[in-house]
């Protein structure tokens, strides 16, 4: 009984993390045409932050109850599930195209990131500890990375002319206060029962959060990308997805490390440095898919897809030493 109670809020956390994102992000970009903030800065921040809030919000109240493992294979999932499901999915769709500014500066910012969390957590120090004080280098380097996109798009502003909505001040407050009081409310629920769940069924933090809760929280990016992809603007869906893992990494890890430093136990340590390898490795094989033709092609797509599954194979029998 107190597992189907445990699934039905796991359920109902899912959804209002879905929805607080939508209603989040709605707000912030009715914010964000009021101060006439370029689209492009919108799309990658205020779009990429809103759609990983879900994980930004597992992740902090896995911190605060002390279950690091899970915040880091959160981030480490979230990505993965990102980079080969969302985007093979919408290369399946129709060939995902790449913009120059992607492939020059986003890109390769997104595989760096993740090469100096995962020097932070193996090289130097205790190995698997990332300390306050790196944390905060996370936070710093995410203002920088912000920075630097703004005053880009400033340079070069788009000449595109959106079609303008009225401006409710009312409506936009309620979207952004009622959107994250649901992604936080929503994330408690979610660590709360997919801990409760996992146990019931023998699987470690890093397993659940390799999976109940890196999919489910991705869902917002998946839903956001495909939606973009059928409506043949690409170059948002990939945006989506590469801004979303640079977030997860200095925004979501960054932030968590600040309220408590990052420690993954010693029984975690070999399969959390694995999956971070295999992250990099598959951020390395996209960009090429990326570089070649300046987009990713079906076949490349079903290919990534394909490459998720057989990581999540790999990751239940690494679990369950099958």
């Amino acid at each position: 009984m107190n597992i189907i109670i445990n699934i039905i809020l796991l359920l109902a956390g899912f959804v209002l993390l879905i929805k607080g994102a939508d209603f989040f992000v709605d707000g912030a970009s009715a914010l964000a045409r009021k101060f006439k903030i370029p689209p492009l800065v919108v799309g990658l921040t205020i779009v990429a932050m809103g759609t990983s809030a879900p994980e930004l919000a597992v992740s902090i109240s896995a911190s605060l109850s002390g279950a690091n493992s899970m915040a880091v294979s959160n981030v480490i999932g979230s990505n993965l599930f990102n980079l080969l499901a969302v985007l093979g999915v919408c290369s399946v769709i129709i060939p995902s195209v790449v913009t120059t500014d992607l492939l020059k500066r986003d890109y390769p910012v997104s595989i760096a990131v993740s090469g100096i969390f995962l020097a932070m957590l193996f090289i130097g120090g205790d190995r698997g500890v990332v300390t306050r004080a790196e944390s905060v280098v996370l936070v710093l380097l995410l203002a920088g990375y912000m920075l630097w996109t703004v005053l880009s798009a400033l340079k070069n502003p788009s000449n595109e002319v959106s079609d303008e909505k009225p401006f409710i001040w009312w409506k936009c407050a309620l979207c952004i206060i009622g959107g994250a009081a649901a992604i936080v409310f929503g994330g408690n629920l979610v660590v709360n029962n997919a801990g409760s769940l996992g146990a019931a069924f023998g699987m470690s933090e890093t397993l659940i959060g390799l999976t109940i809760c890196a999919v489910g929280t991705s869902l917002p990016e998946l839903v956001t990308s495909i939606t973009a992809a059928r409506k043949g603007e690409n170059d948002m869906a990939m945006g989506n997805v590469i801004g979303s893992n640079i977030f997860n990494v200095l925004m979501i890890l960054g932030i968590s490390g600040v309220i408590s430093p990052i420690s993954i136990d010693t029984i975690s340590v070999t399969d959390t440095l694995t999956d971070c390898v295999i992250y990099i490795a598959i951020c390395l094989l996209a960009y090429i898919f990326c570089i070649t033709g300046k987009k990713i092609t079906k076949a490349e797509g079903g290919m990534l897809v394909s490459l998720y599954i057989g990581y999540m194979v790999f990751a239940i029998m690494r679990e369950y030493a099958f």
